[in-house]
């Protein structure tokens, strides 16, 4: 199984959104969870890892990470061609290593070529950036540019970050 984390903020609560999903090429979620937390980190700017990473993590402790082959987050592996860290480096770090996470971004960082395959979707002339870590880049990018959906966001991925701005 894989799946689609994105975290929502308002004020100081965070609703992460898991999306759970069996192949690529499915156009429908297998199931949508939500989790609320509470007296989440302030935003620092450069580190907002510090403030999503906490969150994500508490949402995975409902769930058997065995059951988990893959975990695609709204974000950057690493946030320049120095492999400065970003969440999903943490990500990966906080899980041991053992479940590979994809990073799909709607903008682009400075200076970060090196990390990150840009890929264009349906007829949109804006990339998507593909990021990984713990598995091939080149097969993470084949991976979501194979994902449902016409647009340069996969329906999937969209789904998730539109249930993180519900109510």
């Amino acid at each position: 199984m894989k799946l689609i984390l994105d975290v929502g903020y308002k004020n100081n609560v965070a609703k992460v959104v898991g999306g759970f999903f069996n192949n690529w090429e499915d156009d429908e979620l297998i199931r949508i969870s939500h989790k609320i937390v509470e007296d989440i980190n302030e935003y620092i700017p450069g580190e907002f890892y510090k403030r999503e990473l906490p969150c994500i993590l508490e949402f995975l402790k409902d769930y058997d990470l065995e059951q988990i082959q893959c975990i695609i987050i709204d974000g950057f592996i690493f946030l320049d061609d120095n492999q400065k860290k970003g969440l999903g480096a943490y990500l990966y770090k906080g899980l041991n290593n053992k479940i590979p996470i994809i990073g799909a971004a709607k903008s682009k960082f400075y200076n970060n070529t090196k990390n990150t395959i840009e890929i264009f979707r349906g007829e949109s002339k804006n990339a998507l950036y593909v990021s990984a870590i713990g598995i091939e880049l080149d097969i993470a990018a084949k991976h979501i540019a194979s994902m449902h959906g016409n647009f340069r966001l996969p329906n999937l991925i969209k789904q998730v970050d539109t249930e993180t701005k519900q109510e």
